[in-house]
């Protein structure tokens, strides 16, 4: 995997169900490294983090892998690389591939893949369609979150160097997919439970459908 975006949001105003408020979704490349910090990237904007920045989701990733299939999808929007809000566009990222506790040095940072990312009317709103959560749910390559273990400077050109490889073999895929199915995979219920590096409010929420079954 590397890095061929390094991606930035202004604070953006929005209009949604009659509410002005502000989203940094929006975000574009810019010509130098970002800083990845514990809790977020620096001068990145992060208006709501309940859903982005924090502990457990300090920086989105997302595969360039993926653009092409999205730009057949919307052909008239004006594209470039942090269109889906990522602060880090990566090649080969593969989310089959990736397991929930990896940790790789980027850089000069230290990270730790946390969870998949679920996405919110805010997406909607950069595409011009709400239709697209429910494509991006069914498209299952939702890119991944991450734990900053040691802050640092990461840039364009950057490889992902695996320093270890958890244990439990829960993917970020097959997350996504628990999160959203109808009928949960029990099995992959316990294996996620199992996974101490999943984040606690994710580990209450599967914990929440077991109590109810």
């Amino acid at each position: 995997m590397k890095v061929i975006s390094t991606n930035i949001g202004n604070p953006t105003k929005i209009v949604w169900n009659g509410k002005e408020q502000q989203t940094g979704i929006y975000k574009s490349p810019i010509s130098g490294p970002i800083d990845l910090e514990r809790e977020n990237v620096l001068n990145d904007t992060v208006s709501d983090r309940r859903v982005h920045g924090g502990v457990y989701m300090a920086c989105y990733l997302f595969s360039a892998d993926n653009y092409s299939y999205w730009k057949n999808k919307y052909p008239d929007l004006s594209w470039d690389w942090g269109m889906f809000g990522e602060n880090l566009t990566v090649e080969g990222l593969d989310e089959s591939l990736i397991r929930i506790g990896n940790i790789y040095k980027i850089g000069t940072a230290l990270v730790k893949i946390t969870q998949p990312r679920e996405p919110c009317f805010k997406l909607g709103i950069r595409f011009g369609n709400q239709k697209i959560l429910h494509e991006f749910i069914e498209h299952g390559c939702p890119g991944v979150y991450v734990q900053v273990l040691k802050s640092g400077t990461v840039k364009v050109g950057d490889n992902f160097i695996l320093e270890k490889e958890s244990d439990n073999v829960l993917s970020i895929k097959q997350l996504y997919e628990l999160l959203y199915a109808k009928e949960k995979d029990r099995k992959l219920i316990a294996l996620a439970l199992a996974n101490e590096d999943l984040p606690p409010k994710k580990r209450k929420q599967l914990l929440r459908f077991v109590k109810m079954n």
